[in-house]
């Protein structure tokens, strides 16, 4: 048209290779901080940062000294905050997680019923150890990581790496064993430690009966990706934790759905 130029709307290969660059780097970025507390900090920084541009806009000149002082360190502090999560970015990468993850979503496209069948094989065995625990009122917590930091669970964990297994469960939580006190953590299909010591959740509204265990995998799902199955040694209550929330007295058919979707 005459009049308009649209050579700003010319768009080369390379453009488009980058675009989609970035759009899988945001995608994976997402997936890494999904469920976790990064997201809150993120939500914070936004509203510090549209609260900078109004304050600014409005001419509140002490305000905005003070948010520019605060802003002037922000990388060093993303750094900080953000720590666990480019672990875990690093962690990824070094594992090629990207070209697994494109392997399973092909296999779902295209081997979806296989793929159900051998998520009834991985958690039958964990479903059939919390049937026996629960039976028996044997307190424990099963932790389910997506990417496992062998650095951060080595410091306060056993390490086992050994191949799911009910027995294998029972025995870690008998109360004689040295290893029945504190979590087990699976991931990539394989029990990686035992009795870990996991940092707890400050929330002070749980219920008065939640002990430590219960404490521990609440911690847990909120400060990574993590869930966790919790068996009440009083009670044998099973409980199920993501996000920092917890579901009480979950069925077997309930934990077998959630694990199916979850792990």
């Amino acid at each position: 048209m005459k009049g308009f130029d649209f050579d700003f709307l010319k768009v080369s290969p390379t453009d488009v290779v980058d675009i989609v660059l970035v759009a899988i780097l945001i995608y994976y970025v997402y997936t890494l901080i999904r469920n976790t507390l990064a997201v809150n900090l993120l939500v914070g920084m936004f509203i510090i940062t549209v609260f900078y541009w109004i304050v600014k806009a409005l001419h509140m000149e002490l305000l905005t000294t003070i948010i520019e002082k605060f802003m002037s360190v922000g990388i060093i502090a993303l750094i900080v905050i953000f720590h666990p999560e480019i672990r875990r970015f690093l962690l990824l990468i070094g594992k090629n997680a990207f070209l697994q993850k494109n392997k399973a979503w092909w296999g779902y496209l295209f081997g979806r019923k296989e793929i159900e069948r051998n998520n009834l094989t991985r958690i039958k065995p964990i479903i059939d150890a919390c049937k026996t625990m629960k039976k028996t009122r044997t307190g424990a917590l099963i932790v389910f990581v997506k990417f496992y930091d062998e650095q951060f669970f080595a410091n306060s964990c056993e390490v086992v790496d050994a191949k799911i297994s009910k027995r294998l469960l029972e025995s870690i939580f008998q109360k004689n064993s040295p290893l029945h006190d504190g979590a087990v953590v699976i991931s990539e299909n394989k029990i990686k430690s035992a009795s870990c010591i996991l940092p707890l959740t400050d929330n002070d509204q749980l219920p008065s009966q939640f002990g430590l265990r219960h404490r521990a995998g609440i911690g847990v799902s909120e400060t990574t990706d993590a869930v966790a199955v919790i068996i009440s040694e009083e009670t044998g209550e099973i409980s199920y934790a993501k996000q920092g929330r917890v579901r009480m007295n979950v069925s077997f058919g309930e934990l077998e759905k959630l694990l199916n979707k979850d792990f």
